[in-house]
């Protein structure tokens, strides 16, 4: 007797409107879509945030009107343009893959990608510190203390070194080797997988050997949680709390609105300042292109003691 053919899995019929099962599906498909450990944490954000907004709606279509709506909800919030357009790719990126799986209407999914996003004016300014607002920053914390000694070497890392919140996190022994004679952070994995080589002053080395030392830690994380009994527990920190770092010290400084993010360009100001070429400043933060190395420096032209008074060919003075 002839075998019967096994029935096809049917591909489900594309809907109008999504349930929190079709969304966490979708959303599964963007993150696995993604190599990158920094771009799947900021579109899960993203995508978690629109979901929850979009569950809170009674039985919204997940059409280019809801999108729109969700697009003047965000700017009602007062949020940056480039952050809105980065909440609106995430939630693209979403009705795209909800559409690949079959779980929304093509002509829906391509609505939703036409919704343009927000008008950028102007230039944002970043933050940046001076060399003494820097060095008042991470000789506040308490020396004296072993939460104080963690908090200064995390400061000093970030300040004098331009990591990133994360790459600070996920520092270990194995990172800090010699090269050249001189102490640096080796084979840094930072932001879409690049890895980079990134010097280390002395005087940073010397901070966090104060800490490793006193917290007694010789592997693992370079840095631990400290209870409010000075005791180190745990394996790492997370990114939160160097946030709050970060923020409390400022706050102690008279520092307004300062994120990690601005240390990091604080430190490629104060390079250039001193005299670093452009081009090491463009290796030691890991950027591919020059050009966000040159944003990060926040140059403006000096008309004062111009570039070019003194290029060697002007008439000598008699």
């Amino acid at each position: 007797m002839a075998k019967k053919p096994s029935p096809k899995k049917r591909r489900p019929v594309p809907k109008t409107v999504l349930r929190l099962p079709d969304l966490d599906q979708a959303k599964s498909a963007v993150l696995n879509s993604l190599s990158s450990r920094d771009a799947q944490r900021g579109y899960r954000h993203a995508i978690d945030e629109f979901i929850e907004w979009y569950c809170s709606e009674p039985r919204l279509s997940f059409s280019r009107t809801v999108v729109v709506r969700y697009r003047m909800h965000l700017e009602s919030r007062k949020l940056a343009p480039g952050t809105v357009n980065l909440r609106l790719g995430a939630v693209r990126r979403l009705a795209y893959e909800a559409a690949d799986c079959g779980l929304l209407s093509p002509d829906f999914a391509a609505g939703i990608r036409r919704v343009k996003g927000v008008k950028k004016l102007g230039v944002r300014l970043g933050n940046w510190l001076t060399a003494e607002q820097g060095e008042a920053l991470w000789r506040t914390p308490d020396a004296e203390r072993r939460k104080g000694k963690r908090d200064r070497a995390l400061l000093a890392v970030l300040l004098a070194c331009g990591l990133r919140r994360h790459e600070a996190v996920e520092l270990n022994f194995s990172h800090l080797q010699q090269r050249e004679q001189h102490w640096a952070i080796v084979d840094l994995m930072g932001k879409a997988g690049h890895t980079r080589t990134v010097p280390m002053p002395d005087w940073v080395k010397a901070v966090l050997d104060v800490w490793l030392k006193d917290a007694g830690l010789t592997f693992g994380r370079l840095f631990r949680c400290v209870n409010r009994a000075g005791r180190v527990w745990g394996e790492s920190i997370t990114e939160k709390v160097v946030w709050h770092v970060v923020r409390e010290f400022a706050a102690k400084a008279a520092i307004d609105k300062l994120a990690p993010h601005d240390l990091r360009r604080t430190c490629a100001r104060l390079c250039h300042a001193a005299g670093g070429e452009l081009e090491q400043i463009q290796f030691l933060l890991g950027h591919v292109s020059i050009q966000t190395t040159e944003r990060y420096l926040g140059c403006k032209q000096r008309i004062r003691s111009a570039v070019n008074d003194r290029i060697g060919i002007e008439p000598k003075s008699e």
